[in-house]
């Protein structure tokens, strides 16, 4: 059931960062941010993120003025500041930098002309954290597409070192290379909501 925004108490907490009602915002939105944190960054903080939006919202909103005819639903604004945080601490996260340079693939993926390049970028690196974390994919897959795809090793190496052909390794790649798109179609959808 979506979250019904209280216009009485986004005004009563756009003026006091200590006013009591701050309880009653908590109550309500931790369980909506948590839920979308968890859902779509499984592998993040997810606590320290609600935090730090619970901390920006502090600043934010006593310049926000809520008109959902206007600027669309409060839940989507907030999803928006999740998702930006979440996308910070991603890009801070340097072995995925690494993995971002080093992926052969990524050009097929990213490459854009109307300036939506690093955006991509973003969800590309979203996506393959989600993928890496997401427990029905086996880790010997993961750990096949990490040498082959991350690390650039030849699939002939992996394909013996796993003691697998080297068919197997392409299909491991491909599919995973499909599953990834699916994701980061998928954050595409939510960053537009």
């Amino acid at each position: 059931m979506p979250i019904q925004t209280s216009t009485t108490l986004l005004r009563d907490i756009s003026g006091d960062p200590l006013h009591p009602r701050w309880d009653d915002f908590v109550v309500r939105y931790r369980p909506f941010m948590q839920s979308f944190l968890e859902r779509q960054f499984p592998f993040l903080p997810v606590d320290d993120i609600v935090q730090e939006t619970l901390v920006s919202l502090v600043r934010i909103l006593p310049t926000y003025q809520y008109d959902p005819d206007k600027k669309g639903l409060f839940r989507n604004y907030l999803s928006g500041i999740l998702l930006r945080k979440a996308f910070r601490i991603c890009h801070q996260n340097e072995q995925y930098q690494k993995a971002l340079a080093d992926f052969t693939v990524i050009s097929e993926t990213v490459d854009s002309e109307d300036g939506e390049t690093e955006w991509k970028k973003q969800l590309f690196e979203i996506a393959l954290q989600q993928f890496l974390a997401d427990p029905s994919v086996a880790d010997r897959t993961k750990r096949v597409f990490e040498r082959v795809a991350i690390n650039g090793e030849a699939p002939e190496n992996v394909a013996h070192s796993f003691k697998m052909n080297r068919h197997a390794v392409d299909q491991i790649k491909t599919r995973s290379m499909a599953k990834i798109r699916q994701l980061i179609a998928a954050l595409g959808e939510v960053a537009c909501v």
